[in-house]
């Protein structure tokens, strides 16, 4: 059955949410390894990924969940005639939404982290740097925080702490320097200009558009997207029933540094940074999970070449552990 919120009129579908699942094949090889059950895709976008995973497996189900209302319409219309339950909400709160569900057991979920090709290609949506449009990139529109806050409200110091901790940009204080001196900035390219200005010539001409990891970080911060991370996780696995599989792919280091840690955690690993070995930690509760590989999984060279988006994509899969179960 499919069970949405009522939309907005902002949510109308015009068929033009275009998903392209990437590393659909590594996505299906791991969670088609679940037991039957409910499997939750946390970020279910146009449902290019659940759509597959549904049409491969009659015994199980699916609930997934988005905080952009015009992605949960695009997954309604998707996975129509599916067993599915489609739900606005962000996959911070995964354990409310999956309890007003009546949903105790997982047998598998899915986190597809980032942001999605259909928001960076709506100029009006403001998560890019090459089309002009408002200084806005939520993801939920009904939340109050937008880049605009940030950009003309925020200290020259928060600026930088975010830019440099999101993004790992070595002229952060530069560009937040040049923000803030050129305010009022209205819109994306009036932005991405000052960006481009305050990066020292010799930098700009190497390793991609300039202001591409200024807007990272902004998105980042105006989502409050690596912080729920964790949470969201360890929600979902206390819900796994033994023998669940999980698979979460990230877009960029800061997001694969808190997908690796939060599994080492839960994986009852001792040192998050380094996986050579897999020490134990004798000071952490039972691994709840194990991880299926020491090293995050990359998208083929044939599907970058069909999607260069995918190329940044990282791959991690776990395997749910049944009570007192040691991990090999």
């Amino acid at each position: 059955m499919n069970r949405q919120k009522p939309a907005s009129s902002e949510a109308s579908f015009n068929g033009g949410f275009v998903h392209h699942p990437v590393m659909l094949d590594e996505v299906l090889r791991h969670l088609l390894k679940a037991p039957s059950g409910m499997i939750v895709d946390a970020t279910v976008g146009g449902a290019g990924h659940a759509q597959a995973i549904l049409q491969a497996r009659a015994d199980i189900s699916l609930v997934g969940l988005d905080r952009d209302l015009i992605a949960t319409t695009a997954a309604s219309i998707a996975l129509a005639g599916l067993d599915a339950t489609v739900a606005h909400a962000n996959f911070a709160e995964i354990g409310e939404t999956l309890g007003s569900l009546g949903i105790g057991e997982v047998a598998g979920c899915l986190f597809d982290l980032g942001v999605s090709s259909p928001q960076l290609d709506n100029p009006a949506r403001g998560f890019s740097y090459r089309h002009d449009g408002p200084l806005d990139m939520r993801m939920d529109r009904s939340q109050t925080l937008s880049a605009n806050d940030i950009v003309n409200g925020w200290t020259a110091q928060e600026l930088a702490r975010i830019i440099a901790f999101y993004s790992d940009e070595r002229y952060a204080r530069r560009i937040a320097m040049a923000v803030v001196s050129a305010r009022p900035i209205r819109g994306t390219l009036a932005l991405a200009e000052v960006i481009r200005e305050a990066i020292p010539a010799p930098a700009r001409r190497k390793g991609g558009h300039p202001a591409k990891r200024t807007f990272q970080a902004i998105r980042i911060a105006v989502n409050d997207e690596l912080s729920q991370i964790p949470l969201a996780l360890q929600e979902v696995v206390a819900r796994m029933v033994p023998d669940a599989t999980g698979a979460l792919i990230s877009y960029h280091s800061g997001e694969d540094r808190i997908v690796k840690q939060t599994l080492c955690n839960l994986a009852g690993l001792s040192d998050p940074s380094r996986f050579r070995g897999l020490p134990r930690a004798t000071n952490l509760h039972p691994p709840a999970i194990e991880l299926v590989s020491r090293r995050s999984c990359q998208p083929s060279a044939s599907e970058i070449s069909r999607n260069p988006r995918a190329s940044s994509a990282r791959l991690r899969a776990f395997r749910k552990l049944a009570n007192n179960e040691r991990a090999v």
